[in-house]
Parts: structure tokens; sequence; C-alpha cells
């Protein structure tokens, strides 16, 4: 599958468009996490919990889409966006959403 964020693939012709697929989860930040950014925000630098808690949800985020658009029948995805939003006091949204699409091989 080739995700980008672009509107086309250098190379490729799309012959195929199969239209809006999405993925999201919403995740909650936890104690631990919290008492660290605590301390680090008194410090400064990388909140590394918080990071990995994005990078986690995003890659579920991308999964759940990519499997709308296999299921579509699509080999790629383009014009790729992600977006968050805070859902509830501590919790958010992740959400990824692009174009499934047939390109020639």
């Amino acid at each position: 599958m080739i995700l980008t964020n672009t509107e086309t693939i250098p190379g490729k012709t799309i012959v195929e468009h199969y239209g809006l697929v999405s993925g999201n989860t919403v995740r909650a930040k936890n104690v631990g996490r919290d008492i660290a950014a605590s301390f680090k925000n008194l410090v400064g630098g990388e909140l590394k919990g918080y990071t990995e808690l994005l990078e986690d949800a995003r890659k579920e985020a991308t999964n759940r889409m990519l499997e709308q658009a296999t299921s579509l029948g699509a080999n790629a995805i383009v014009n790729i966006r992600y977006s968050t939003s805070a859902v509830a006091q501590g919790a958010a949204e992740l959400y990824v959403y692009g174009t499934a699409v047939l390109v020639n091989e």
C-alpha cells in the first residue's frame, strides 16, 4: 500500500477512485505519564511518555484507515491528513483521513 500526503504519486496514474477512508482512536493520559510530565515541565525537554502515546495513536489510526482502504480494493491512499481534538478532560482523538485509490503498477 502506498501512502502519501500529496494528491498524486510520481510515476503512477490513478485508475480508480474509491473515496474517503479514515481511521481514529481516542487516547487518555495516564497518571504515571502525568507525574513524569509535571517534573519535566519544571526543567524543560521532551515529554517522551506523551510522544510515545501519540506515536502509538497515529499507528493505530493509520492501520484502521489502511484496513478500510484494503477492503475497498485500493492499493494507495493519497492526500493523507492527520487531526487531533480534545474529547474530554485528559483524552484526545487522533483522526487520519485520505482518498483511497487504485494506481497502475
